[in-house]
């Protein structure tokens, strides 16, 4: 049935499909992988299927150390999430995560059954067999991301076992995602920098990195809300729905639609706050296999935050990009900046059409949107004077180039064409009601037939004589 339902929808969606073809920059060498590490990669794979394949293209500097990086938080999400876990026992694995890495033989086997990625930490001790073999500056970086992420999930989880809203501001709610983000940007950062991949400027810039990780958590809570509610967990800010509704589950109720739109433009609003920062954060990669790694997830969430946007089904049920569209974004993001870019001026835009003047947040939007296509333009100008002297010299030009022109001048028209339809119908509009108000066109078009073009004007007759 999966084939068949694949078919029909490639069948409608030809563009994607011509898309799925993918070349890494680098593979694994898998036949010069020892045991140990091909079961490291087998729990990457279980564990995240999209992550797995950008990790596994990596420059083979960093596969190892990036992919090992991953499973370790992995490990600690894993208990951080799971509600089963005694809150004392939850609170000591965490704090005490980064010392288990040294720990020849560690597993841990007190996850609840339906966990989903409780297998990883049974097996653990592979993690930890491999992570005694990298470089200790990558062993470095690792345990002490993994040990500042542990002690904020745990300061977190003191607070979820006390109350249920235990994000109250939005100070809250970005200490939450750095912890569990914001911590994973710096983590990766300094990895790409000690491998000599990255510009070593973007360690300086840690707000760079920080909101890398903030753009990809806020964009995932957003768009998890059904499916974290259901699980009584609660990570959207008292400070924002509040503003809204009563109660954090008025959201669900239907009577309140308009009211969860509102509030979830909020949310939108608060996370495209930081897409600016990720596109200059993306100039800094050196290697093209890096730039891959880091411009994917992030094309995928501003393609999830369009999808999500003033979406009434993010209250109903999970809503996800489809398996060929992430596959076309995987593809546009694998090239270059300028193609990433034009991917989140394409989804900006796309904000900006479905944003409405009813949100409380329409301006601001607006401005948020205005102020991503604004860096964008200020990198990549779509007019410059070395593309004008191209073209006078009759020179080719680039032809990637020109298909953005063209698709500009289509925009153009298509801009006239509304604004004349728009013109036509307020006509139309304006006519009707003047007929119904009691207009007589008929005695106006014989006004004007005799010369009568001015209201109230009645044209002379002349009597044959001159001037007295």
């Amino acid at each position: 049935m999966a084939i068949i339902n694949n078919i029909f929808y490639y069948s409608f969606h030809v563009q994607e499909l011509r898309k799925m073809w993918h070349e890494p920059v680098h593979e694994r060498e898998e036949d010069k992988e020892t045991p140990n590490q091909k079961e490291c990669y087998k729990y990457l794979e279980m564990t995240s299927r999209s992550f797995s394949i950008v990790i596994q293209e990596l420059h083979p500097e960093l596969l190892l150390p990036v992919a090992l990086f991953y499973l370790v938080l992995r490990g600690l999400d894993t208990i951080e999430d799971d509600m089963t876990i005694d809150s004392a026992e939850k609170d000591r694995l965490l704090r005490d995560f980064h010392n288990i890495l040294d720990k020849e033989g560690w597993t841990y086997n007190g996850n609840g059954p339906n966990e989903k990625d409780r297998e990883l930490l049974v097996h653990f001790d592979v993690v930890v067999e491999e992570f005694a073999q990298v470089k200790p500056p990558y062993r470095t970086i690792i345990k002490d991301i993994t040990k500042k992420m542990g002690n904020g999930m745990a300061d977190y989880a003191r607070k979820a076992a006390k109350s249920i809203d235990s994000i109250d501001t939005v100070k809250d709610y970005n200490l939450y995602c750095h912890y569990v983000a914001g911590l994973v940007g710096e983590g990766l950062t300094r990895l790409f920098v000690e491998s000599g991949l990255a510009n070593p400027v973007l360690l300086d810039r840690t707000h760079l990195h920080e909101s890398m990780g903030l753009f990809l958590q806020k964009t995932n809570i957003i768009r998890d809300i059904r499916e974290d509610w259901e699980d009584q967990r609660r990570f959207w800010p008292r400070e924002i729905w509040s503003k809204h509704v009563d109660k954090f589950d008025d959201l669900f109720d239907p009577k309140n639609a308009d009211k969860a739109l509102n509030c979830s433009s909020d949310m939108v609003l608060n996370a495209l706050n930081h897409a600016d920062e990720c596109l200059f954060y993306l100039a800094g990669i050196k290697e093209q296999s890096v730039f891959n790694f880091a411009a994917i997830p992030q094309s995928m969430a501003i393609a999830t935050l369009e999808l999500v946007f003033r979406n009434p089904q993010v209250f109903k049920k999970n809503v996800k990009i489809t398996r060929g569209h992430a596959c076309k974004l995987m593809t546009d993001s694998s090239q270059n900046l300028r193609t990433v870019c034009d991917s989140f001026r394409k989804y900006v835009r796309l904000i900006h059409a479905k944003n409405t003047p009813t949100d409380p947040n329409f301006l601001s939007i607006s401005i948020a949107c205005g102020k991503v296509e604004a860096f964008i333009e200020s990198i990549f100008p779509s007019q410059n004077a070395e593309h004008l002297v191209i073209e006078q010299k009759g020179e080719e030009i680039d032809p990637r180039q020109a298909a953005l022109d063209r698709e500009a001048k289509k925009d153009v028209i298509y801009l006239m064409g509304a604004v004349f339809l728009v013109l036509i119908v307020l006509s139309g509009i304006m006519i009707g009601l003047a007929i119904y108000f009691g207009a007589q066109f008929g005695n106006a078009s014989k006004e004007v037939a005799k010369g009568n073009l001015v209201p109230g004007q009645v044209k002379s007759q002349s009597a044959g004589h001159g001037e007295l």
